[in-house]
């Protein structure tokens, strides 16, 4: 296959030769003033794909279902294994890695969370590792660490350079700012370099050797990378083991590192047996091997790349977010790295100076009206029977703008809710000639919520991860619900019906 391929490159190549020279020197004229961004020299470009031909072959990937689909599974089918299927597969791929992949009730818990109630989450993540698991594995080589470590962004970001948690970690790596600075990552008003996902890796790498050099068991090195080195040691020390391995540790560590290294474990199963759970990969936008760098000289929007390549912005922003507002500063001292596909790059490097040249000079934000604040904002208190849509329509603002106020990524909403709303001047000029109280509205049905046993061990991070929410939803249907006081045998509310 490979050889046929070369063999009608060559063809191609010659025949381009051919026209190139049989050509009239007028067309090449009548081009360039048709054509506003040139394509290229098409000897350059055959040559240079010929040479791509065999990292080509490694990018594709196969989202055939009936191809991977080797089990016969029902479009609809969800399989379960029993503890001795899970137990026999862990087992097989202990053998292959430096970790140790035990199963118990804590492991068996987060393979079921990817499996069964997040499946789509984890058909997205089987097709994101063409995009990030081949640089990942170069860089894990490059430092001689295992390559199993690459399964560690999964649980950090879910393969998202953009995740931000509440506590204001950033980046495929969850970098928080001071420890990125410590590791070289960059940050200033236009860009963040913990969401570079290189940089980010090659940091994240030097980060946990450094952790290994001081355990010399990865398990524990993996432990501190989540809750820091001062908490592994006071585990020992609570422990009374110096020597030890996670499992030794397990109950003295803080409580959302313990669920820390079984999601690690699940992650390796899964992403290493997701067609016998009937889940195959989404098509990313590009796999890694599609992929060029550019080094820009100055400074350019991503307006101005998309408008010139052929590209939509959101593309751009895609494969570059490291720069927070779509747009690459001009640095004295350095050149800024854009990444496109390989075939865009090409024409970046054949039209950059036509490109700089048409790049607008204005930086974000200047030259536009920006709207003043207003201090004229309602804080609204949930009712019953009160739903976002009719809160909206109060105070004529959008359903949309009420969640981004309020930072709401659900439209769900609980009694006793504070919503804070910016009204809208239709909604002020009604209110200064009446206004009458809210009518009362009774919802006919009560909300049913699901509830969850507290076991001894739990944490609200194992739980929340479990049952397929977040700690701060817990946190809000359990008002009295506090992390350091979980009883046994306490039924708290996980979800709605």
């Amino acid at each position: 296959m490979i050889l046929r391929k070369y063999i009608l490159f060559t063809i191609l190549f010659v025949f381009s030769v051919l026209e190139l020279e049989a050509a009239p020197q007028e067309n090449d004229s009548v081009l360039v003033k048709t054509v506003a961004i040139d394509k290229g020299d098409e000897v350059v470009y055959t040559l240079d794909h010929m040479a791509r031909i065999p990292y080509l072959e490694m990018s594709e990937v196969d989202t055939n279902r009936e191809s991977l689909n080797i089990y016969g599974y029902a479009t609809d089918s969800v399989p379960r294994f029993d503890s001795a299927h899970y137990a026999t597969i862990l087992d097989s791929m202990d053998q292959l890695t430096p970790f140790d992949l035990v199963y118990n009730d804590r492991t068996a818990a987060f393979i079921r969370l990817y499996s069964i109630k997040r499946r789509k989450q984890t058909a997205r993540l089987l097709g994101l590792q063409h995009y990030y698991f081949p640089m990942m594995e170069e860089m894990l080589a490059k430092y001689e660490m295992p390559l199993e470590l690459k399964y560690l962004a999964v649980i950090e970001s879910g393969l998202n350079p953009k995740a931000r948690s509440h506590a204001g970690a950033v980046g495929l790596w969850q970098f928080m700012y001071a420890t990125g600075k410590m590791h070289g990552l960059h940050q200033n008003s236009y860009m963040d370099e913990r969401m570079d996902p290189i940089k980010s890796t090659d940091a994240a790498c030097r980060y946990l050797k450094y952790l290994y050099g001081m355990y010399h068991k990865w398990d524990l090195a993996l432990a501190a990378y989540n809750c820091g080195p001062g908490n592994v040691n006071r585990a020992m020390r609570r422990s009374g083991s110096s020597d030890g391995n996670y499992w030794d540790l397990y109950a003295y560590l803080p409580r959302e590192t313990r669920g820390y290294v079984p999601a690690f474990i699940a992650v390796n199963y899964i992403m290493n047996n997701g067609a016998a759970h009937n889940l195959y990969p989404v098509m990313p936008k590009s796999t890694y091997f599609e992929m060029d760098t550019v080094h820009v000289q100055k400074a350019i929007d991503f307006e101005q790349i998309a408008k010139n390549l052929d590209m939509q912005i959101a593309d751009v922003a895609y494969f570059n977010p490291t720069y927070k507002l779509n747009f690459i500063p001009a640095y004295s001292n350095k050149t800024a790295i854009l990444y496109l596909p390989h075939e865009k790059a090409e024409l970046f490097v054949q039209n950059e100076d036509t490109i700089y040249a048409m790049a607008k000079t204005t930086k974000p934000n200047q030259g536009k009206k920006v709207k003043k604040f207003s201090e004229d904002r309602v804080v609204y208190r949930v009712r019953s029977g009160d739903y976002l849509g009719k809160i909206a329509n109060r105070y004529h603002v959008s359903v949309s703008s009420i969640m981004k106020w309020n930072g709401m990524r659900s439209n769900k909403l609980r009694i006793g809710q504070k919503l804070v709303i910016y009204p809208s001047s239709k909604y002020k000029a009604s209110a200064k000639t009446k206004s009458p109280p809210p009518k009362k509205v009774v919802n006919s049905k009560d909300t049913k919520y699901t509830y969850y046993e507290i076991k001894s061990g739990d944490t609200l991070w194992d739980i929340a991860k479990a049952q397929g929410t977040t700690i701060e939803k817990i946190k809000g249907w359990n008002t009295s619900l506090r992390d350091n006081s979980l009883k046994v045998g306490t039924k708290i509310i996980v979800g709605t019906v």
